[in-house]
């Protein structure tokens, strides 16, 4: 009898999680397949699953009605270069918090998890005041330096190094190795997959970031994807009447999200291996 209950308990584990992925894909396959429809297919009810007929031109007019290219081009730089500057940083900190000892460590790490508990919204306004005392306010370095340091971000990684054994810390500095070439050899590599989720969260944050970019930005010019896609909703959707050009620019608009996913998947699945593998042993 226990020969046919574990199977089948694994069974079905595997058709839950395969129904949980549906569900979770649905919507984007609803996106997609609105933009192939016409407005009165959108609104059609029943709502029908597939288009009648596949409107691949809904793509094209949609590229065409607003500069979708220059606000992915400005979300891919802006956060791209948030990315990196953030790895160097929480890197460096978390091998501070993790490997180094100094006074008051204890102190700092409890005011970064002090600081990890408080709203983005919170600091908004300090961050604008700031950000004009410097005349940063309305340019891609504004955008970039108030972003190039997050909480979560030396949290994670500070978490990652914890696992590093503090031998290999102490042989590199038998070996008469500086910090940071211990750090960006040694430690670093190691942690390689915690740094491939990070750069996935950021990259994925900052790509989709409104509200603050919107705040401190004037010009059309720097505009992000988040609020080119409001633009276009209101001018080239019609304020949503036009709602096959509006699912066709929210589509290849997340197309950097998916390549980005795709090129880190294995990295971040190792992390998760590893992980699992740890709490087992």
């Amino acid at each position: 009898m226990a020969l046919f209950i574990k199977p089948l308990g694994r069974a079905i584990k595997h058709l839950l999680f395969a129904a949980a992925s549906l569900l979770m894909a649905f919507p984007f396959y609803w996106m997609v397949t609105s933009a192939l429809k016409t407005n009165d297919e959108i609104w059609r009810s029943p709502p029908t699953l597939w288009p009648e007929a596949g409107l691949w031109r809904n793509f094209s007019e949609a590229w065409n009605a607003a500069p979708f290219w220059k606000y992915m081009g400005n979300s891919i730089f802006v956060a791209g270069a948030i990315v990196l500057l953030q790895i160097l940083n929480s890197g460096m900190m978390a091998y501070a918090l993790a490997h180094m000892k100094f006074r008051l460590k204890g102190v700092l790490s409890a005011i970064i998890l002090l600081g990890y508990m408080v709203p983005n919204t919170a600091v908004y306004l300090p961050s604008y005041i700031v950000l004009s005392k410097l005349q940063l306010l309305d340019s891609y370095a504004g955008l970039i330096i108030s972003n190039c340091v997050g909480v979560f971000s030396v949290f994670l990684i500070r978490q990652a190094f914890l696992q590093v054994p503090h031998e290999l810390v102490e042989a590199g500095e038998i070996d008469g190795a500086s910090q940071m070439r211990i750090l960006w050899t040694i430690v670093a590599p190691i942690a390689r997959s915690s740094f491939a989720v990070l750069a996935l969260i950021t990259f994925i944050d900052q790509y989709n970031n409104y509200f603050w970019p919107m705040l401190i930005t004037k010009n059309p010019d720097l505009q992000l994807v988040s609020a080119g896609l409001r633009s276009f909703f209101v001018e080239g959707g019609a304020y949503g009447l036009k709602w096959p050009l509006i699912m066709a620019a929210s589509a290849f608009t997340i197309a950097p999200l998916m390549i980005v996913f795709l090129f880190t998947q294995k990295t971040i699945m190792q992390s998760v291996n590893m992980t699992a593998g740890s709490q087992k042993g």
